[in-house]
């Protein structure tokens, strides 16, 4: 892998063999479209009429659903090389809202652009396609969770989910990562309060398994930290073209 790559070239290249020539046109078409957005800055509201395909250049941002009384559900925390819903802009509205958590680089992909990257390239297409299969594969898990897993497995799982997933796109350093994310909004993604979230932390902490401090996690035994979460990488298919996909 080039260095020049962004986050959205890496992620594409595991899902499919890439040529520098086609990494490079996925580099240039996010460079083009990206721009810098403040912490809690809208990228795109619940009810609105999308019009681009919005990608996570730098920095965090959420996907959210909001009740009509103002209660909010966070449905996926979005990290670098992460597409916020693949040819969305063919919808009349957007189902849910997007906005950055951290000071954020965003790329907005208009219609044309990216239907047209897509039509250039088959093997893009492809990458394109299984990110989207996996983004609905972690929809499915997530839902699971609110489901059938207690709050410690809850957190744990996460914990796990979003370091696998930074450390796919190269963002993991020192058996660690950047964790911006409060415990209100771990409350609004696992379904449970903030003060059991605390609780939660403060036992995760307890038996060993992570350090949380300075807005950085390090899984301090990221194999018993799954066991935990009852967390398997499986659903989050990531490399595909390492299994022969």
């Amino acid at each position: 892998m080039e260095s020049f790559d962004c986050a959205l070239a890496v992620r594409l290249a595991a899902f499919a063999e890439l040529t520098a020539d086609e990494r490079r046109t996925v580099n240039e078409l996010v460079s083009r479209t990206a721009r810098w957005l403040a912490p809690r800055e809208e990228i795109m509201s619940q009810g609105e009429r999308p019009r681009a395909v919005h990608v996570i250049v730098d920095g965090w941002a959420v996907s959210t659903k909001q009740l009509i009384d103002g209660r909010r559900q966070i449905v996926n925390f979005l990290v670098p090389g992460d597409l916020c819903a693949t040819n969305i802009y063919i919808l009349d509205r957007a189902d849910h809202a997007l906005a950055a958590l951290t000071h954020a680089r965003v790329a907005s992909i208009g219609a044309a652009d990216f239907e047209a990257m897509m039509a250039a390239s088959p093997r893009i297409a492809r990458a394109l396609w299984w990110n989207e299969l996996s983004a609905a594969s972690v929809q499915r898990e997530w839902t699971t969770s609110l489901g059938q897993r207690n709050a410690y497995e809850r957190i744990a799982h996460l914990l796990c989910e979003l370091y696998m997933r930074l450390h796919a796109v190269g963002l993991t350093q020192r058996g660690g990562c950047e964790f911006p994310i409060t415990q209100n909004d771990l409350a609004d993604a696992t379904g449970l309060t903030s003060v059991h979230v605390n609780r939660t932390i403060q036992q995760l902490r307890h038996d060993g398994l992570i350090e949380l401090h300075d807005k950085r996690l390090i899984p301090n035994d990221i194999k018993r930290l799954a066991e935990a979460g009852l967390f398997h990488p499986d659903y989050l298919h990531l490399a595909p073209s390492i299994h022969g996909g």
